[in-house]
């Protein structure tokens, strides 16, 4: 067979692919790779459904609704494999931050920072006739997009009618920033962390504080090509799971950073990429860096499982931001495409114990907690959201239907029906 082309956007949570091909666990696993570097995710939605790429980083819902039909190539896509946990940030402008700081001292000063200063700032904003704010985060159906909303909702901020949200590619996020074509912005690192060390922007909320250790990337690719490739697509899951290991250990952190800093990958400087691998955030340029241990996670806490709960608190997300308008049977949806079987034969290869079960409720666990795994424990962290919220995957109407009062307010009967 030909080398396999995967495609990856420049971002830290990359590192996976890239250290696969670095240190030859590709090669270990007797396959040959071609990576791709692409400009953005729209890219690589359209290279992977078209066959000029076999397999891809994507963001955890793209897979999702390109089964669902809900993206521009319908194409019925699965992942054996996530990527990671956490890894994003919403950062504003430093002038946004010193409007939010008069308006509200108090509530940007915790840990995530209120979103209510924000509310405040866009009220005035109202009064006076003054143009939107302007957000930006990476694709429609991204964690970046559902993370931003839900920080802005909490706070009785409406993302479609109270501020102007617009896709940027990851990769131009500073520079809109720098131009003040944005206000802010939610992106993967370490697009935030250079705004922050450039004097642009802040960071008010990353996607630890949001939700603890939540789904990022995963490794896809068409239905057709898993089901016509079998081997070689285990082949694939069992290298990348093999250098997710390698990448999480903390004494390999460095050269993970060191690796990430040509420009093939990322091409920023290697400080600003070794801060958040090692979990030392920048949050201000004229402030000591935080500790987020569990910035960036490669594989700790079942990070490469596809989890179906995963898959379903995203597909609520889309009915519940108007992006599904019908309701499918949301679970049949998400094990269709978030192919834990996959997984569990890869991990068996290489002595990984893979969790017994598939979905796991969300928003319970405070600190680490373990799951019965196929060779063991599969030792797992903090799942916490923000707002203290509890997601339950066999509960989904309900989750859903207590969004209610929290913004916006649409019907969700069809829902109820589908999923009762």
């Amino acid at each position: 067979m030909k080398p396999l082309r995967v495609g990856f956007i420049p971002l830290s949570d990359c590192a996976v692919l890239a250290v696969a091909q670095e240190k030859g666990f590709f090669r270990r696993h007797e396959i040959e790779v071609t990576l791709s570097r692409e400009v953005s995710w729209a890219n690589v939605r359209d290279k992977v459904a078209t066959g000029d790429l076999d397999a891809a980083q994507m963001l955890a819902g793209m897979p999702l609704a390109a089964t669902a039909g809900i993206d521009p190539f319908a194409e019925p896509m699965v992942t054996g494999l996530s990527l990671g946990l956490n890894g994003n940030a919403i950062t504003v402008s430093t002038s946004l931050w010193a409007r939010m700081q008069e308006a509200d001292a108090d509530s940007v000063m915790r840990r995530p920072a209120s979103a209510v200063a924000l509310r405040r700032v866009i009220d005035d904003d109202r009064r006076q006739r003054r143009p939107m704010l302007r957000f930006a985060m990476v694709y429609p159906f991204s964690t970046h997009n559902y993370e931003l909303r839900y920080w802005l909702a909490a706070a009785g901020i409406d993302p479609d009618n109270d501020v102007r949200l617009s896709v940027v590619p990851p990769i131009r996020m500073v520079e809109m920033l720098g131009r003040v074509a944005v206000d802010g912005f939610c992106v993967g690192e370490p697009w935030s962390s250079l705004a922050v060390s450039r004097g642009l922007g802040r960071i008010v909320a990353t996607k630890y504080d949001i939700w603890n250790n939540s789904p990022e990337k995963v490794l896809a690719v068409k239905r057709r090509f898993a089901e016509q490739n079998p081997e070689v697509h285990r082949a694939l899951l069992r290298a990348v799971l093999d250098a997710a290991r390698w990448a999480d250990l903390p004494e390999n952190r460095g050269e993970v950073a060191r690796i990430l800093a040509a420009e093939a990958y990322i091409g920023v400087p290697e400080p600003v990429l070794a801060a958040t691998l090692d979990g030392r955030v920048v949050l201000a340029r004229d402030e000591a860096p935080v500790s987020i241990p569990d910035f960036h996670v490669f594989h700790r806490y079942g990070a490469n499982v596809p989890w179906i709960s995963h898959a379903l608190w995203l597909l609520v997300q889309m009915l519940r931001w108007g992006q599904l308008t019908s309701a499918p049977n949301l679970m049949k949806l998400a094990r269709s495409v978030y192919r834990v079987d996959l997984y569990r034969a890869a991990a068996l290869e290489l002595g990984v114990s893979a969790p017994d079960a598939d979905l796991k409720s969300e928003g319970v666990h405070g600190g680490p907690w373990s799951l019965p795994g196929t060779a063991g424990p599969v030792e797992m962290g903090p799942d916490l959201f923000f707002d203290g919220r509890e997601f339950h995957p066999t509960e989904l109407a309900s989750y859903l239907m207590s969004l209610q009062g929290n913004l916006p307010q649409r019907s969700f009967e069809a829902l109820l029906e589908a999923n009762s």
